[in-house]
């Protein structure tokens, strides 16, 4: 695994995200012993950023990850777990009691990471920022970051931040380069920000073509590890790739392992 470090904070290039682990928006218990062993096989690999979210499958996710990791026997310090604030609870007490709850299913003293989850229209983030501050100060949270924002939110959020903004989560792929055009990506690696691609496979959709298909013959490797190691191959991303798939989860890990080169890369940006 390769990993980067921005402002004292280091990550590896890839993660593993649980949006559907545990369910969807709820909870379906009839799929935690799938979601488990995908859980415990991704920490067998050797995986040591998770994503999660109080919104997956209503704190299921939350749940079943720190399942997983009490488990697994892995020390709680050589992992990195990210979780996120809905946007419905970004008043200032509704901020400090997601987080407990949050921490109570994970089971854990901290979170890493913690990251509003998307913007919502009409919220006055002073506020917001005052209890994320807090939760820093009171140990409960290292790192505070944000998701879905534009670059004059991802602005605002420093400006309000205490400590040095980590993060803006965003949807970015092949075929997805919106964050490119809104400024964000180039603003964050002028910054030491990382950008966590989120949805680097298009929810498993990837658009083969010839190149594409050409590049991963090439390497032996499939289409799927090459539009990762695409995405991690540039400056301040990282990403956060999900399966429950067992063969999917180790091709995953070892994309970030994947050398293209210079005419590869410039390929893949033209397409």
């Amino acid at each position: 695994m390769k990993y980067e470090t921005l402002s004292n904070v280091t990550l590896p290039k890839i993660g593993f995200g649980t949006w559907n682990i545990g369910g969807d928006s709820t909870p379906n218990p009839k799929l935690d012993s799938a979601h488990l062993i995908a859980l415990r096989s991704a920490l067998d690999v050797g995986y040591t950023h998770f994503d999660t979210a109080e919104m997956y499958a209503s704190g299921h996710s939350e749940e079943l990850l720190g399942q997983a990791i009490r488990e697994s026997g892995i020390k709680r310090e050589n992992l990195f777990i990210t979780s996120k604030v809905m946007p419905s609870h970004l008043r200032y007490d509704d901020v400090l009691h997601a987080c407990e709850k949050s921490l109570r299913k994970l089971g854990m003293e901290y979170i890493d990471l913690y990251l509003i989850h998307w913007h919502s229209v009409g919220n006055k983030y002073e506020d917001t920022f005052r209890a994320l501050n807090k939760l820093v100060n009171d140990g409960k949270v290292k790192h505070l970051g944000v998701s879905n924002f534009n670059l004059k939110l991802l602005k605002q959020a420093q400006e309000l931040s205490e400590t040095h903004i980590v993060t803006n989560q965003v949807p970015y792929s092949l075929s997805d380069r919106s964050y490119v055009k809104n400024g964000v990506l180039e603003y964050c690696q002028q910054n030491n920000i990382f950008l966590t691609a989120y949805e680097p496979l298009d929810k498993g959709n990837v658009r083969s073509n010839k190149t594409l298909e050409a590049i991963a013959k090439a390497h032996n490797k499939t289409v799927f590890q090459i539009a990762l190691a695409w995405v991690v191959s540039q400056p301040n991303i990282i990403t956060i790739p999900m399966s429950t798939n067992l063969q999917h989860i180790q091709e995953n890990f070892e994309a970030t392992e994947i050398a293209l080169s210079d005419d590869e890369i410039s390929k893949l940006n033209n397409l």
